[in-house]
Formats: structure tokens, sequence, C-alpha cells
């Protein structure tokens, strides 16, 4: 088994139980040195996209992380989900401090341009998950009050 930090909606228990039944969390932590950014607003169908990037002129910066031990079947399920086989995102493994001391783990990141918003909902997602995992209340508010692009539903089955 590997472990996998989960920074964007991935977190969220309900949608790794779907995604990597067979791994469970193994815990949380912090990219420390790194942000939480978003990219590849022509990739996503509700806008831009979660990742990281490292940050070295912002001692303070960090991104919350919940950490999975996957299994092999469930790293190539994820890896389906993530886009990996497309180009989408590319694996990267990072030092992750926890209460119990430093973890090496893999994570996705974007291979795309930083820029653009992502939907409320999926930011929705993400707040919530980091709140069921325990993150600081300032993470999840920040989480909560990004700037981001309303997308309503699509046009019916009956458009022309």
């Amino acid at each position: 088994m590997a472990t996998y930090a989960a920074y964007g909606s991935n977190m969220h228990p309900a949608q790794m139980g779907e995604r990597a039944p067979h791994s469970p969390t193994s815990g949380v932590g912090w990219l420390r040195g790194w942000r939480l950014t978003f990219g590849g607003g022509d990739i996503g169908w509700e806008g831009a996209l979660a990742t990281v990037t490292e940050d070295r002129d912002d001692p303070d910066a960090r991104v919350f992380v919940v950490l999975y031990d996957v299994t092999d079947e469930d790293e190539l399920n994820l890896d389906r989900w993530e886009g990996s086989e497309l180009g989408i995102h590319r694996k990267i493994r990072a030092r992750v401090d926890t209460a119990d001391g430093p973890v090496l783990a893999w994570l996705y990141v974007l291979d795309a341009y930083e820029g653009g918003l992502p939907s409320a909902r999926y930011l929705g997602v993400m707040a919530e998950a980091a709140e069921i995992a325990g993150a600081p209340a300032e993470y999840v508010r920040d989480l909560r009050m990004r700037d981001a692009r309303n997308v309503g539903p699509g046009p019916g089955p009956d458009a022309v």
C-alpha cells in the first residue's frame, strides 16, 4: 500500500468511498511550503480544478491534506478518475507533516496553467471534506470564501 495525500474533492470520504473503496483514511496533515491554487479551467466542465504548487516566498504557506492507505487496484482507479492517462494530472511525491511525524505521500498535481475560478459547488465539496476531516475552522472558512463561478444546470434535454 502507498500513502496518498488528497487536498481537493478527494478529501471527501463519500467520494473516496466510491473511487477507492478498499483504501481507508490513515490521518491528516499539512503540505508545508505549498499553496492551494486552481487551474485548467478549460479542462474541468465546472471551472478550474484544485492543484498545489510550492511557495518558497511565503514561509507560512501550507495545504491541509487527508491521507489514505491506497491499494494498487484503487490507485489505478484513482488514476483513471484523475485523468492521468490523458495527461490532466501527474503524480508527485511530497513530505506531509502529521502529528506523528513526516510521511512521504504521493499526490496529483494538475498539468495545466494556474488561473481560473473553480465552481462554488466544487469549493463547497472541498470545504465540507476539510471540515469532516478536522481542518481548522479558518482553513475551512478560507475555502468557503474563495472567489468562485456559479455554474447552473446545463441545457435541458429539449434544448436546440
